[in-house]
């Protein structure tokens, strides 16, 4: 399927590795001009590199850390418009919210909340100005079905929904949508990190930690970076112009719920 973005421009944060870097490849697949961010250069570098290898679409980088207003300046010097921006930042850790104090919670709110909605802000209107534009953030699971232990993502992560819910229907009669992607357990290195701190928390190993949580999943595995990558993309095709202010759950069947 052709899906019509060829030659958009896109800014995919979080993509030096897993799920952004996912999407950006998909992106990239598919003509678009993609401009990856992350904090750390090398790795970063070498993901622009692999994308530029696959030769259908431009690929630029800059490293920065999107959380900070120094960081999203850097990134709209060398890049002030963009027609795609797919918002991504790795979760805050696990643990007992008895634990976490007043910075841990602005911590775990600046990544998974306000930076999303000041890159938001930093690219909506000029999307809305030119008639076209698509904006995907990627969230978690846990927003739809919390699990314990993942207080700091839930929360920072419910507000950012709630903002794009309002904010959607402000945007798509101007040819903007804005839905967010809810990725389950994805085989990743972030995943990896769970199941390591949850070894410790039950003293376990990690491939009983892992085993354990396969045997309850409906699908037997876990998900490839790839599906959600090219859902994305699809997403921010000419085709999916009347998709907007949705959840899209990707979980392989994980969520008991009817709705």
């Amino acid at each position: 399927m052709d899906l019509g973005i060829t030659g958009k421009k896109a800014l995919v944060c979080g993509a030096s590795s897993g799920l952004g870097y996912a999407c950006a490849e998909a992106l990239v697949k598919d003509g678009v001009h993609v401009v990856i961010a992350a904090r750390t250069e090398g790795p970063l570098r070498e993901a622009a590199e692999r994308l530029a290898a696959l030769g259908t679409g431009r690929v630029d980088w800059v490293a920065a850390d999107v959380t900070s207003d120094e960081g999203r300046a850097r990134i709209f010097a060398a890049h002030p418009d963009f027609d795609i921006l797919v918002t991504n930042a790795g979760g805050p850790p696990p643990g007992d919210f008895r634990t976490w104090d007043r910075e841990t919670w602005h911590k775990a709110v600046d990544a998974n909340m306000l930076a999303p909605i000041e890159l938001i802000k930093a690219t909506v209107d000029g999307m809305m100005a030119r008639g076209w534009g698509r904006i995907i953030n990627i969230t978690s699971s846990a927003v739809k079905s919390p699990l314990d232990g993942l207080g700091l993502s839930t929360g920072a992560r419910s507000g950012l929904t709630g903002f794009v819910s309002g904010l959607a229907r402000t945007t798509v009669a101007h040819g903007v949508t804005i839905n967010n992607l809810l990725p389950g357990t994805f085989d990743t290195a972030r995943l990896a990190g769970n199941f390591a701190a949850q070894a410790k928390r039950e003293g376990k190993s990690v491939d009983a930690v892992r085993e354990a949580r396969l045997a309850k999943h409906p699908a037997h595995r876990f998900g490839a970076p790839a599906e959600l990558g090219h859902t994305c993309a699809y997403l921010c095709s000419v085709h999916a112009g009347y998709i907007n202010a949705q959840n899209i759950l990707l979980d392989g069947g994980s969520f008991s719920g009817v709705f």
